[in-house]
């Protein structure tokens, strides 16, 4: 009886995951405990952050919530961290889950007129290389004005729209059934091939979007959540960081297009898949018949959900609110003006964001562990040695690899106040904080494209639903990503090391801020204007 009870209990812990790596689950929790105890509470800390990057990794074997939330579970119980470190870590991002609660369920229903859009441009635009610039293009430039994720959501929801498309015609289903576009079981053999390359054409437009992402987010203060606050400590403006970070993003926003169109050309790394012409037809023979179909209560929905659109770049551009704020009323509006009044249509859009959300307040209790554990101090106390250009190099390499295994948001925020202690205990000068704040900022935001946990927008990429239907791994995803990371990382860092971020910084006081600096000792400017 004992032993059939164990069986059964061993056989619902983590469902249908590989034997293997319920096993390796178990031995984490039977480690961490040890390592804590009896080793030291520091390489403790480290071991935790390493099992939980592997369950991202296997996010397709089994979803992170689980796994990972019994490894932050035991860290909070065995003193790793406590909960009300866990909570102010949550209360510090908690813009960033309002953002995936709100803004990710309000991409949902605009998704008509996204489809619409992007539907123009694969079906219109022939050319892979073209297609493949114009969603990376379209990534970075939205990323400015949006934050990452929000763009993220929005391509997702677009490439959801088209497997869903082409997978009910292969099925040989009508548009107007009900199908389940995550079974192949009723699709017939001669399709199957069609749709494996139309997975690995989807697969290069989302990684070339997601790193666009990367690209134009690292370029405006409100393009990643980091900026945000990397901007505030340095009190600067919406105009001030987008002229700071340019010397850096320029060049490396020029370099990240080029390799776009590269990758594309020699078809290295996963990329040059050609979209299938049967696929082509349906999704053309789709958008002709949506466009027969289309009423003018269609018309007008697409209408609203444009100047919606027009609402959501502009208030976020401005900063009119909270992210979380103007996804909210995105919602509302959305609803409101396209006829859905019922709960359970809006129920439905929430499905995709809140497991994330889940996911992200796990990692936030790792984050905890990182702070209370000192994890990063001596890497942060080390860069601090070295002095003048070399300074710069070093702060942009060790946030980006810090980033790579951790969370880019958590890693800025962290420099930023050291370099911010800095500068009030006299150790370092304004101009030099300026320098290392602009380092700081493209440090977390390049190098960090290299796996989907540096990235936020990668992450929930990878754990959307999405990534198992067009097999898009995390080992995958580090190999697509690779060009790009040796791209934008070397760029960026010749961009640091030229001394023409020093330039920039000082023409700029010069020629704006001399007045404003002198008014405001927080920001005194360098050479003492």
């Amino acid at each position: 009886m004992q032993q059939s009870f164990m069986s059964a209990f061993y056989k619902n812990f983590l469902g249908n995951s590989p034997e293997w790596y319920k096993l390796a689950i178990i031995s984490f929790l039977i480690i961490n405990p040890i390592l804590f105890f009896f080793v030291d509470p520091y390489i403790a800390g480290w071991a935790l952050v390493v099992e939980f990057i592997f369950t991202l990794a296997m996010a397709l074997k089994c979803y992170p919530l689980q796994p990972g939330g019994l490894l932050a579970i035991e860290a909070v119980a065995v003193g790793m961290t406590s909960p009300g470190q866990v909570m102010h870590e949550m209360v510090l991002n908690f813009e960033v889950i309002l953002l995936l609660i709100f803004m990710v369920a309000g991409i949902y229903f605009m998704k008509n007129l996204l489809l619409f859009l992007f539907t123009k441009i694969v079906t219109k635009v022939r050319s892979k290389v073209l297609v493949s610039l114009l969603f990376c293009f379209s990534g970075a430039f939205l990323s400015a004005f949006l934050d990452a994720l929000t763009v993220i959501a929005v391509i997702i929801s677009v490439a959801v729209g088209f497997y869903s498309v082409y997978h009910k015609v292969a099925s040989g289903k009508d548009s107007n059934h009900n199908h389940d576009h995550t079974s192949d079981h009723e699709l017939p053999e001669y399709s199957r091939d069609d749709l494996e390359q139309f997975r690995g054409y989807l697969r290069n437009l989302l990684m070339h979007a997601g790193v666009g992402t990367a690209l134009g987010g690292v370029c405006t203060i409100v393009g990643e959540p980091q900026n945000l606050v990397i901007g505030k400590q340095a009190g600067w403006e919406f105009l001030e960081f987008a002229i700071r970070m340019s010397p850096v993003t320029i060049p490396v926003f020029i370099a990240g297009m080029i390799t776009c169109v590269l990758l594309e050309k020699i078809k290295w790394f996963g990329y040059g898949v050609a979209l299938p012409e049967n696929v082509y037809k349906v999704l053309n023979d789709f958008d002709i018949e949506e466009s027969k179909k289309r009423t003018k209560r269609d018309n007008v929905k697409l209408i609203m959900q444009g100047v919606i659109a027009v609402w959501l770049i502009v208030g976020l551009a401005l900063h009119l609110a909270p992210v979380g704020m103007i996804g909210l009323s995105v919602i509302i509006l959305a609803t409101a003006f396209t006829g859905i009044t019922e709960e359970h249509q809006i129920g439905h859009a929430f499905e995709e964001a809140l497991p994330f959300t889940a996911l992200l307040a796990v990692f936030f209790a790792v984050v905890a562990v990182i702070v209370d554990q000192q994890l990063f101090t001596p890497v942060i106390t080390w860069v601090l040695t070295f002095e003048g250009n070399m300074q710069l190099v070093m702060f942009y390499l060790a946030n980006g690899l810090l980033s790579m295994v951790s969370d880019n948001v958590f890693v800025g925020t962290v420099y930023i106040t050291e370099i911010t202690k800095a500068l009030a205990a006299g150790q370092i000068t304004r101009d030099q904080f300026d320098l290392l704040a602009v380092a700081i900022n493209t440090g977390t935001n390049l190098p960090s494209v290299a796996t989907p946990n540096g990235q936020a927008a990668f992450l929930f990429l990878l754990t959307s639903a999405l990534a198992p239907l067009i097999r898009l791994s995390y080992g995958r995803m580090v190999i697509m990503a690779f060009p790009y990371t040796i791209v934008l990382t070397i760029v960026g860092l010749l961009a640091i090391s030229s001394g023409h971020l020093a330039d920039t910084t000082q023409s700029y006081y010069d020629s704006h801020l001399i007045e404003h600096h002198s008014a405001n000792p927080a920001t005194k400017a360098p050479g003492g204007h």
